[in-house]
């Protein structure tokens, strides 16, 4: 008969304690410990599905066939993993409750099952019925897709050993339950030993073993952090489930990049991929507006024309406001204090809010220097020139130094018709081919120079912060 014994765990890092604290040790959080009951196996037991055993070979001798890249069916879905699914690999796809895991996974399930195999999918959530709604509905039935409504994971192996599919989804690991386990469904034992056994799963079948993850209210996946040691890929579905766009970011991927970004935008049929991205994100920029900027990124291997949005108010706060959504907070207080201590613009006393429009989340230093034209462009209450795209980071002195693929991100803004580009001096040296032209710039009091419209192209309403021209700023 097994032995038990008690104990209290971590539900945030899983660290485990003989008794109650108040305060874990480990990560520093609050009441997070929660009393458990482990059990232990006898020795004779085989603790579930069991691989077989491995034998030592040459490197060389290792055959690849098998090994290929499967393609999904979604372009966007198989470029965020690297080209395809790896046979055999294990993938955490992690989002906000109602961002559209599930509709993603149902789409590509359908799809692999009509192209590629046998797919099982197995939902903790959900009745066999009410996933066949939601199959119906976005066009995604197949004969060879199974469901399977089941919550224990013994029974999940079991189904696995029957059906032998090429590919098994799990939505979602916090509803899986191992009865080994004496706690309770989604704690921190619950999804280690799940996941631990549908990693030997998908390790000892071949098995490509999909597994859908709850987030926290810091937006990270619920559960131990092993857990995201234990897969070959972790995914992010992010987005505003109010807004129609999705974007899939890879995070971690032992078969491929960890840059590249999927786009999606989810419609009453389902998720639908997304190709010309820059057109996305520009599609309502307003082209007279003060404030706004586009400014060129890279993305793993695909370059996006982004609008950056900034709104500079006077502020009736004894600490004003800072808001950034899409961009480094920090990032942005440093650029703010370049633009007041280099080109004179006074925000010590202004409401700050930056945008990056249409959901992205934008890391790489290259979008500093559209942040800072989009501040001075609202401070001063005078557009940019709607034909320039801009990119390149921003330095303490100001300077704007030069960044990487600058060729890639020229022809995202001549194919998106810009007829100027403004960028660090140095990073193509004479005129792009076509029509756009290249303006270097050294200094970021140079670029707002050249960026910002003349004087007799504002709107009304452009002396509102009169004590500019005073400042220091021609």
């Amino acid at each position: 008969m097994a032995k038990s014994r008690t104990r209290f765990v971590c539900q945030k890092c899983g660290h485990e304690a003989a008794r109650w604290l108040g305060r874990c040790p480990d990560c520093g959080e609050w009441n997070s410990f929660l009393e458990e009951t482990a059990f232990e196996p006898p020795a004779a037991s085989s603790g579930g599905f069991s691989a077989p055993r491995s034998v030592p070979q040459p490197i060389g001798s290792i055959s690849m066939e098998e090994w290929r890249r499967v393609p999904s069916g979604l372009a966007e879905f198989d470029r965020v993993l690297g080209g395809g699914i790896v046979p055999g690999s294990l993938v955490l796809i992690g989002g906000d409750p109602g961002i559209g895991k599930s509709t993603l996974l149902m789409q590509a399930s359908a799809r692999l099952a009509d192209t590629a195999g046998r797919t099982l999918y197995v939902t903790g959530e959900e009745s066999a019925q009410q996933v066949k709604l939601r199959a119906q509905r976005l066009g995604s039935l197949a004969d060879e897709l199974y469901l399977a409504a089941e919550t224990e994971i013994d029974v999940i192996e079991s189904h696995v050993r029957t059906l032998q599919p090429r590919f098994l989804v799990v939505d979602s690991i916090q509803t899986v339950h191992d009865a080994e386990i004496g706690s309770a469904t989604a704690t921190v034992s619950q999804v280690r030993a799940c996941g631990a056994r549908l990693m030997r799963l998908a390790k000892g079948t071949n098995t490509t073993v999909f597994i859908v993850g709850h987030v926290t209210k810091e937006g990270t996946i619920a559960g131990p952090r092993v857990l995201e040691h234990m897969v070959d890929t972790v995914l992010y579905f992010e987005g505003d489930r109010f807004q129609s766009y999705r974007v899939l970011r890879g995070v971690k991927n032992r078969y491929g990049s960890t840059d590249e970004i999927g786009l999606f935008e989810m419609s009453d049929a389902g998720l639908r991929e997304v190709a010309g991205a820059s057109e996305l994100f520009l599609s309502q920029r307003p082209e007279q507006g003060p404030g706004s900027a586009v400014v060129a990124v890279i993305e793993g291997t695909r370059p996006l024309l982004v609008e950056v949005q900034a709104l500079v108010s006077r502020s009736y706060l004894t600490s004003p406001r800072r808001t950034t959504t899409g961009v480094d907070y920090n990032r942005v207080a440093m650029i703010l204090a370049v633009l007041e201590k280099r080109c004179g613009l006074r925000m010590s006393d202004k409401d700050v809010f930056v945008n990056i429009a249409g959901g992205l989340k934008v890391a790489e230093p290259a979008v500093d220097l559209g942040i800072a034209l989009a501040l001075a462009s609202s401070f001063r209450d005078r557009p940019l020139d709607p034909a320039a795209a801009v990119c390149g980071e921003v330095g303490l002195s100001g300077e704007v130094r030069s960044v990487n693929q600058s060729d890639r991100r020229i022809k995202e803004m001549e194919r998106m018709g810009f007829t100027r580009a403004i960028m660090p001096t140095g990073a193509r040296n004479g005129s792009a081919p076509g029509s756009l032209e290249m303006v270097p710039v050294a200094h970021l009091r140079d670029a707002m120079e050249t960026a910002l419209a003349p004087k007799g192209a504002v709107a009304p309403g452009e002396d509102a912060f009169a004590e500019v021209e005073t400042e220091g700023f021609p």
